[in-house]
């Protein structure tokens, strides 16, 4: 008769499959939830403007939107600071259940903000205080997220790992898109103004919950939870000292996000409400668009990673980076007063995009030893994407308001310039493909 006991080694296998998908599914949930609460701010910004902030001047309140949306990046670096010494102190699991629940709890907070019309300036003063809120917990959530994803995902498939941080993620930005497009299609201008734009932030507040179950069942990651065990508690290193040797590495990450974050939070997030405010684009063609465009990145993401554990991480930045540069002026030009050609201009961009997003936490993770990986990695970077990232948004609706048709241009080459800089950073980075990540070297 065949053998109809599993044996150790089947029995092995079998857990260790489970341990894999409770590890992806764990964290790309609690990624896409937190996605989700922080970017479909933007989506919505339109409709936040006309209720949370006084009718009179419908320019200046969307302004005002997108001003908290960069006040909201604020909070990050501080949030990356906490949420990054509980990973390297407690543990990654710890930090990422925390900055789950938190960000849900900000996202609820916005859906129950009473409008303008009842409570007035008190309005704006809670949603500063909810974005601030969202900003903690992200601030802390990206870092600790690609830390353990990276730290748990076998070697030689890092890269195709680490895209899962920004597919997940782009599936819950999509998914705001996508809900907006559907509302927007499914109530009227009236509805949507008075109701329609909470239903996203109540149903975040949901989504979290769940989040946070499948994140307490995860378990450690096994190179945290390794050196932890190996070392007595004397030896441990002092999270301060040990950033401030890394002072190289922490720059790297600022050079390499720098001109990053700003081109994803344009083409990424916020043209499609750019397109609505600035170039009167119909709201629920350009949501389409978005989504449309978002569809891009996120089947690409995967490809990119793949290849970078093939050919390396720096040759992938290197070629995505620069195409960006040299891309960045024609698909500004195609945007002018079309869904299609927002649709068109997002992809065109995006498939750059998505090359240097998809291995960006595989190199982050490979510049520092696991003592320090989600801190050092978690301050630099909430900094430099709340100075540059957090900005973004205004800055692109500012100028085209300040400036008139040049401002457009102003825009671009400011882009352009922080590019270059990352394209300079990447240069000076090691090749870290295959490499261990508990060697602490």
């Amino acid at each position: 008769m065949p053998e109809t006991t599993s044996t150790p080694a089947v029995l092995g296998q079998q857990r260790e499959r489970r341990q894999v998908v409770r590890t992806i599914v764990g964290t790309a949930a609690g990624n896409a939830v937190e996605w989700f609460d922080w970017a479909v701010y933007a989506t919505f910004a339109s409709f936040i403007a006309g209720q949370l902030f006084s009718p009179e001047n419908p320019s200046s309140a969307f302004l005002m939107t997108l001003a908290i949306f960069a006040v909201g990046f604020v909070a990050r670096p501080v949030g990356g600071f906490v949420f990054g010494w509980i990973g390297d102190k407690v543990g990654r699991k710890t930090s990422m259940t925390l900055s789950v629940a938190l960000a849900s709890l900000g996202s609820l907070a916005i859906a129950l903000t009473p409008s303008y019309e009842l409570i007035g300036s008190g309005a704006s003063l809670m949603l500063v205080i909810a974005r601030l809120v969202q900003g903690l917990a992200h601030g802390g959530e990206l870092p600790s997220a690609q830390t353990y994803l990276c730290e748990m995902a076998p070697a030689e498939r890092r890269g195709l790992w680490s895209s899962l941080i920004y597919v997940s993620g782009t599936v819950g930005i999509l998914f705001g898109t996508l809900l907006g497009a559907v509302l927007s299609t499914v109530l009227s201008s009236e509805q949507m103004s008075a109701f329609g734009w909470r239903i996203p932030f109540a149903l975040g507040a949901v989504f979290g919950l769940v989040a946070l179950v499948m994140r307490s069942r995860l378990a450690e990651s096994t190179v945290f939870s390794g050196e932890k065990g190996s070392a007595a508690p004397q030896s441990k290193p002092n999270l301060i000292a040990e950033m401030a040797k890394h002072w190289r590495e922490a720059l790297q990450v600022i050079g390499m996000t720098v001109g990053l974050t700003v081109v994803y939070y344009v083409w990424g997030v916020s043209t499609p409400a750019y397109a609505i405010n600035v170039l009167g684009i119909d709201p629920k063609q350009a949501l389409w668009a978005g989504v449309a465009a978002n569809l891009v990145f996120i089947v690409l993401l995967p490809m990119w990673g793949r290849l970078s554990d093939k050919v390396g991480r720096r040759p992938v930045m290197l070629v995505c980076t620069a195409a960006l540069i040299i891309a960045y002026f024609p698909a500004s030009a195609i945007l002018k007063d079309s869904a299609i050609q927002l649709a068109v201009s997002m992809s065109l961009m995006l498939v750059f995009i998505s090359g240097v997003c998809a291995i960006a936490p595989a190199i982050f993770s490979e510049l520092f030893p696991t003592s320090v990986r989600t801190i050092g990695v978690a301050v630099p970077y909430a900094i430099c994407v709340a100075a540059f990232g957090g900005t973004a948004a205004y800055l692109q609706a500012g100028f085209e308001a300040w400036l008139g048709a040049s401002g457009r241009t102003v825009f671009g080459a400011y882009a352009v310039v922080l590019l270059l800089i990352s394209l300079i950073t990447v240069l000076t980075i090691r090749e870290g493909g295959g490499r261990d990540l508990s060697v602490n070297d």
